[in-house]
């Protein structure tokens, strides 16, 4: 859609202003809650960086001016209703200026048990993995896989995928789980080792879908 159709369509509040949803695109994970004007959303179209409106200090600011943690807009989002926005964005550290993650930090209101099942989690196991990479626990069994450097990291990334063609072949739905588990943390782990994020892998699978290429 043309960018100026798309920012005439938007219905902003009395005060010129529209909620903005900032979401990590490769995690899914929401970051913040924020307000912008037209000049706001203008200038994140211009630099390809978030910016937003201050209701308190009333003036444009672009997340990351002081604290360096830019956010990389990749999509602009309207809602159904054309009321409200959603940036996906690629964030360089911090989106609150608490140093978390995400604004939305705060300890929950349980209301329901989870299914579990959320991909999200393997983004927070990555983090985990990475962390194990840098500070390296004595005890940790990743940090003795990373000793090990690729040769060990790859040989076990090897046994466990032999592991899962085993589980499948014989028909063993419940060690097919177990063992892709075991396979996917071993890969996650090599990942690490090799400085490959998640979100790497992601956009290879997207740029085949976009191309209709089925992986082979």
């Amino acid at each position: 859609m043309n960018f100026d159709a798309w920012l005439d369509g938007i219905k902003f509040d009395e005060r010129g202003l529209v909620p903005v949803l900032v979401r990590d695109a490769a995690r899914g994970a929401v970051l913040t809650l924020a307000w912008a004007n037209r000049e706001a959303l203008l200038k994140t179209r211009e630099t390809g960086l978030s910016h937003f409106y201050s209701r308190s200090r009333q003036q444009l600011w672009k997340k990351g001016e002081t604290s360096g943690h830019v956010q990389r807009v990749l999509r602009m989002t309207r809602d159904c209703d054309q009321d409200a926005v959603l940036y996906d964005v690629e964030p360089t550290g911090p989106a609150c200026h608490t140093g978390a993650q995400s604004c939305f930090h705060d300890e929950p209101v349980q209301l329901a048990e989870s299914a579990g099942g959320s991909i999200s989690f393997l983004h927070q196991l990555y983090d985990l993995v990475e962390a194990r990479k840098r500070d390296m626990p004595e005890g940790s069994y990743t940090t003795s896989l990373f000793q090990k450097g690729a040769p060990g990291i790859a040989q076990k990334v090897g046994e466990e995928g032999v592991e899962v063609v085993v589980a499948a072949l014989a028909q063993n739905r419940e060690r097919v789980v177990e063992e892709s588990a075991d396979l996917l943390y071993h890969l996650m782990v090599l990942w690490a080792q090799q400085g490959v994020k998640p979100a790497d892998v992601i956009r290879v699978l997207e740029g085949r879908h976009a191309g209709a290429k089925e992986p082979g």
